[in-house]
């Protein structure tokens, strides 16, 4: 399966796994899955730390390490952006729109807990319960 993280279960595998829920904590370190970020999450995580909303040391190290740690990068598409715009998702959150229009696009599974994510059509979804 390859699983395209939402940017809490990244943080959360990271910083606190006994917020996983047990199949997402089989699935992420199940060494057949593919694991997934996209520039989003990225962007997503450094905004997090400068609002000190979350506490990375070094987390220029963390995202340069990124492939290191065995994350395959999804890239953002002007198809992607485009689909951003024209799926149904139940919130003008462009970072959450941006993730579910890549996992559609290039075939990925989207790890989430976020109810509007899981609620979107036509994007397959693992969900963290």
């Amino acid at each position: 399966m390859k699983l395209l993280l939402d940017t809490h279960i990244w943080i959360w595998a990271l910083l606190d796994p006994d917020r996983l829920g047990r199949r997402v904590r089989r699935s992420l370190g199940d060494r057949r899955n593919e694991c997934w970020l996209s520039p989003v999450n990225v962007w997503e995580l450094l905004v997090a730390v400068r609002r000190r909303r979350v506490d990375i040391p070094d987390v220029d190290a963390l995202v340069q390490n990124v492939a290191a740690d065995g994350f395959h990068e999804a890239p953002v598409t002007i198809e992607i952006v485009q689909l951003a715009e024209r799926l149904e998702v139940p919130t003008a959150d462009p970072a959450d729109r941006l993730l579910a229009a890549t996992a559609k696009t290039l075939g990925l599974t989207l790890v989430t807990a976020d109810r509007r994510l899981l609620a979107v059509r036509d994007v397959a979804t693992l969900p963290n319960r």
